[in-house]
């Protein structure tokens, strides 16, 4: 465990309401020591670093002017919420963060009473806060009661469509509302941020209404010298897509940009709001994603999501493995498979390096489309990609693809064009918990007609689905792929185009046949050895293909066996719902076949390890040999040995 950083004044700190005693000048110490318990936590149990780094200052200002819980401040995507976790009651667990019984590494409804909202996909905080402002004008009446509702998103998260779609209707309905614009990418220079610093400063001593008519004389006031650098700063924020004069035609008050670092602007800039907003104003924060800590600062992303690390040095604790991750096999057979064909494109939503599109940008820049977070319209884009003649891979997590199911239904599917789906993080994620976990898009995607579904059993089984995907041209083809490292089996040099909805049989046994789909199947083939030494034998298949079934391959399992199961890492409503549809429809059951299925259970499972987390969901290899047994009437071996 490394050395506690000292923190006299955060150990004063057991509720936000312990802010109200500080000074600024306090306040200003109180954030360093915020910054340095921060780092600390992060660096025994990894996690989200920079976002909330970026958000230290913001979050000692949010807590000392506001009134939480009773005022809801609503952290978008929920990331950057660490320091926030620290300053409401949570300091004590702060080093159990997305470990197995611990805090979540996002806001969570039923942690604490200070996260309002949960959040673990970006863009949701304006609709949340309007719906709070709403229920509190009307009425409404919850435990902690219904003050302010202060939203703060950053500017990646405001590329969606989802925010504007909230700030249209906030604008409309002109409900008081708060929503802070983080904005880490943005840099003025200096004569800019003087002129800033002195508009918020205008801004704290009048009411806000006066704030534009304030600045139109602001430059006339200045020094001779900054006059004209004056007057470039105010046309160029004119003239930026995200500046306030966007936000004032959608019915917004805008106040900024302001430096998120320098509590003299933000604490008075927020007591005035506090004080006199009367509608919804978007508040523009300046920040730093890694601010403060130089290891962060000077990495490529900023230190957005880190192993382990050594505080001194930023090193990260990585085990060293040999076997790839999924996420880099399939980037690299993608760029070969592109280098071979100029149709192939490929898009993300804001996660290229995540779905390993960082590859294929790399070689090929033209050829590759980072569309921010906007998976509806990256979809769409896809389906008019394939349209035009090209051949696109739409990368993008489970979860996140759910954003987008519309667009699956509506743009791809009904007009069945060839769009190949990439979806990383299939299963149980580890850390990442509920919000990121992959276990609904079997479900979601096998139920539409004209789409081919796939899983890879190991990370040579994704060689050679990225080929049959790129090779697909009849119509919206998808694969799934887990998080993490493969299983270690050798990669083939090139691909195989595998035929679209046949399995393969992985060995021959009797009485009871196990179909798999996906990676749950290194646990069947242990579960299988491990009945072999009880003298049971079962057969073992992957279906690889959720859809179309290779119904050759069901039928001959039913028949030549008194029981099947089936096993995916997915839920309710999947893979073995399509096998159970199949078999009933043939009559199987009539002749009295024994059929089980092993899915994801029917809740959300907490963050822990994916080996705890599968252990949770009942699908490791003991459960199998456990469901093998029962369904052969010999379940109670195992009550015996347990």
């Amino acid at each position: 465990m490394p050395d506690r950083p000292k923190t006299p004044l955060l150990d004063r700190v057991h509720s936000p309401a312990d802010l109200k005693q500080f000074t600024d000048a306090q306040l200003a110490q109180l954030a360093q020591e915020l910054r340095a318990e921060t780092v600390s936590a992060v660096s025994v149990t990894g996690g989200h670093l920079g976002a909330g780094l970026g958000v230290v200052e913001l979050t000692v200002a949010l807590h000392a002017v506001f009134d939480a819980p009773r005022d809801k401040i609503i952290w978008d995507v929920g990331h950057q919420c660490y320091p926030h976790k620290i300053l409401t009651g949570r300091r004590d667990r702060i080093r159990t963060l997305r470990q197995k019984g611990g805090l979540s590494g996002f806001t969570k409804r039923a942690e604490s009473p200070y996260d309002p909202f949960g959040a673990g996909h970006s863009s949701t905080s304006i609709s949340a806060a309007l719906g709070f402002a709403v229920a509190r004008d009307l009425g409404a009446v919850v435990p902690e009661g219904l003050g302010d509702a202060i939203a703060v998103i950053g500017d990646g998260a405001m590329s969606a469509g989802m925010a504007f779609e909230a700030m249209n209707n906030a604008g409309h309905l002109k409900k008081r509302l708060i929503v802070i614009l983080n904005d880490n990418e943005m840099s003025i220079a200096p004569p800019v941020g003087a002129l800033s610093s002195y508009l918020s400063r205008l801004y704290a001593g009048a009411p806000y209404q006066e704030l534009k008519a304030a600045a139109k004389g602001a430059v006339s006031l200045l020094p001779e010298p900054f006059r004209e650098g004056a007057r470039r700063a105010k046309e160029m924020l004119k003239g930026m897509t995200i500046g306030g004069t966007l936000f004032e035609e959608l019915g917004f008050s805008y106040v900024g940009p302001i430096d998120g670092h320098d509590l003299d602007q933000l604490l008075p800039v927020l007591r005035t709001v506090k004080a006199r907003a009367s509608g919804p104003i978007l508040i523009h924060v300046l920040t730093k994603k890694g601010k403060g800590y130089a290891p962060a600062e000077s990495a490529r992303d900023r230190g957005h999501a880190t192993a382990k690390f050594d505080v001194v040095t930023g090193e990260q604790k990585k085990t060293p493995s040999n076997a790839p991750t999924y996420t880099r096999v399939f980037g690299e057979t993608l760029v070969r498979l592109a280098a071979e064909d100029d149709r192939i494109v490929a898009v993300t939503a804001a996660m290229p390096d995540g779905t390993g599109l960082n590859l294929m940008a790399e070689r090929f820049p033209s050829r590759c489309f980072d569309v921010s977070i906007a998976e509806q319209h990256g979809v769409t884009f896809c389906a008019a990609l394939a349209a035009g003649g090209l051949r696109p891979f739409c990368a993008m997590y489970s979860t996140f693809l759910q954003r987008g199911y519309d667009q699956v239904v509506h743009d791809v599917a009904v007009q069945g064009l060839p769009v190949r789906f990439a979806i990383d993080r299939a299963g149980l994620v580890g850390a990442d918990g509920p919000t990121h976990a992959g276990a609904f898009d079997i479900a979601f995607l096998s139920n539409l007609p004209g789409m081919v579904v796939m899983a890879a059993a190991d990370e040579a089984e994704l060689v050679h689905m990225v080929a049959t995907a790129a090779a697909h041209d009849e119509g919206p083809i998808a694969f799934r792929y887990p998080r993490g490292e493969g299983v270690g089996v050798d990669l083939p040099e090139r691909g195989e185009v595998l035929p679209i909805g046949r399995g393969r049989m992985i060995r021959e046994g009797s009485r009871v046949a196990i179909l798999s789909l996906g990676t749950r199947l290194a646990e069947v083939i242990r579960a299988a050895e491990a009945l072999a030494a009880r003298g049971i034998s079962p057969t073992v298949a992957d279906a690889r293909f959720a859809k179309p079934l290779d119904h050759e391959l069901v039928l001959r399992l039913a028949a030549e066996h008194e029981a099947l199961i089936t096993i995916e890492e997915g839920a309710i409503g999947g893979f073995a719902s399509h096998v159970a549809q199949f078999l009933a429809e043939e009559g199987v059951f009539d002749a009295g076949l024994k059929f089980r299925s092993m899915v994801l259970p029917d809740r959300f499972i907490d963050q822990a390890s994916p080996e705890d987390m599968y252990d949770a969901a009942g699908l490791t290899a003991r459960h199998v040999e456990a469901k093998v047994l029962e369904v052969l009437g010999i379940a109670s071996l195992v009550d015996r040995r347990a």
